[in-house]
């Protein structure tokens, strides 16, 4: 979300009691804000209320969730309205809050460990040599994918996103 709002000349800055770094930009399609919660990654659904009032966002299927998947290999992004949470806490806060699942995901794949068990531990570390190379590269394309979004309806941006590795 960073590199969106620098790419785009904006600023990301806190306003008032929100929980959340944010930046409104203008696009052909409208204005956008993009926001990047300061909670805990389990306490995220708490940034989106004030978020939503300011934006006047009330149809949730103009809601994207970007967020770190395990179920997808390193690299793949996936663009996709609804779905579960996939044992997501940070999704599973966002659901709460919102009392929906039914809002678009910006899958950004990071694949799994070795065993469930270390799953936390597994996403929690800072990445280092190799890993942070290749993790520099798919936040640029998680950031291209975003872009889409800005630029093209949901269906055309899921169709360019989701074939970029087919």
């Amino acid at each position: 979300m960073r590199l969106v709002v620098e790419r785009r000349g904006a600023k990301l800055k806190l306003e008032g009691r929100q929980r959340a770094l944010s930046a409104t930009i203008v696009t052909p399609r409208g204005p956008v804000t993009l926001a990047v919660p300061i909670t805990f990654m389990n306490e995220s659904g708490s940034a989106l209320p004030p978020l939503l009032r300011r934006s006047s966002l009330d149809d949730l299927t103009h809601l994207v969730i970007a967020h770190d998947e395990l179920d997808l290999e390193p690299g793949r992004l996936q663009l996709k309205q609804g779905g579960g949470l996939a044992g997501h806490n940070g999704l599973r806060s966002i659901a709460q809050t919102l009392g929906t699942q039914d809002f678009a995901r910006l899958r950004i794949g990071i694949g799994k460990p070795r065993t469930k068990e270390q799953g936390a531990d597994y996403v929690l570390q800072r990445p280092t040599g190799a890993r942070k190379s290749a993790l520099a590269l798919d936040v640029a394309a998680a950031a291209d994918a975003l872009e889409m979004l800005l630029d093209y309806d949901f269906e055309d941006a899921q169709r360019r996103v989701n074939g970029a590795r087919d």
